[in-house]
């Protein structure tokens, strides 16, 4: 199968895309920041069960390191079937305390990152490929105070892929973005007891069911679905 090329593949949703996407068959390579342990136990698990992997560290702020790690991914695989842009920072805060750097930070990521990785990798894509954002279930609702900053960047995400998705569609290149709710990662351990209660299911989500959905859209069976927000959250929003 054509290579994959995972941003913010280290841990949480973007690790259990990448062992899924591994799984299908894919060779995948993944970027990595702060986490050069989980890289290198992740990558460690997949070379040991027979699988290619590629890690690479890239900070999704800066949009030369983004192009790099396309063009270092591009010269060990080849040209991408699959790009996924998981890469995405959270931080909390009222607008009236909310830091300007900070958000500087955070629109540099999960807007200009998203932007920067879809930029530089469309010379790189298959025709007939596949693009993946992991957005957030806050473009819709955003359900308490503090978080307007990271609603806002995640709501450009979903606007930016339905235009994408037009913008590709000459080339066969569909373009969807997972819209994830509470999902069970290291960033949602604390917070249980309040997410719980909260969810119509009543459990709070699985990265490998994250994992699940991106593998569809990247996958045979996606491909009439293009421009489209998947909301995956239990019914949090519902």
């Amino acid at each position: 199968m054509s290579p994959a090329l995972v941003f913010g593949g280290s841990r949480g949703m973007g690790a259990a895309i990448v062992r899924r996407l591994v799984a299908d068959g894919r060779p995948v390579a993944f970027t990595y920041v702060s986490s050069p342990d989980k890289a290198a136990a992740l990558t460690e698990e997949i070379k040991g069960e027979g699988g290619a992997v590629l890690a690479i560290h890239a900070d999704s702020a800066d949009p030369e390191a983004i192009r790099l790690a396309i063009e270092a991914a591009v010269e060990r695989f080849g040209n991408l079937g699959v790009l996924v842009v998981s890469a995405g920072l959270l931080m909390g805060g009222t607008i009236d305390r909310f830091p300007v750097g900070d958000f500087d930070r955070m629109v540099a990521v999960n807007i200009r990152g998203v932007f920067a990785a879809i930029h530089y990798a469309a010379p790189h894509l298959l025709d007939g490929g596949r693009i993946v954002t992991i957005g957030s279930n806050t473009a819709d609702k955003i359900g308490s105070a503090g978080s307007s900053v990271y609603a806002m960047t995640k709501a450009a995400v979903a606007q930016l892929v339905r235009g994408a998705a037009l913008d590709f569609a000459p080339r066969h290149i569909t373009v969807n973005n997972i819209q994830p709710g509470p999902i069970e990662t290291d960033m949602t351990a604390s917070l249980m007891d309040y997410i719980v209660p909260k969810l119509p299911l009543g459990r709070i989500g699985k990265a490998d069911e994250v994992a699940d959905l991106a593998a569809w859209l990247a996958g045979p069976g996606a491909g009439y679905m293009t421009g489209a927000s998947l909301t995956i959250d239990g019914g949090w929003t519902a």
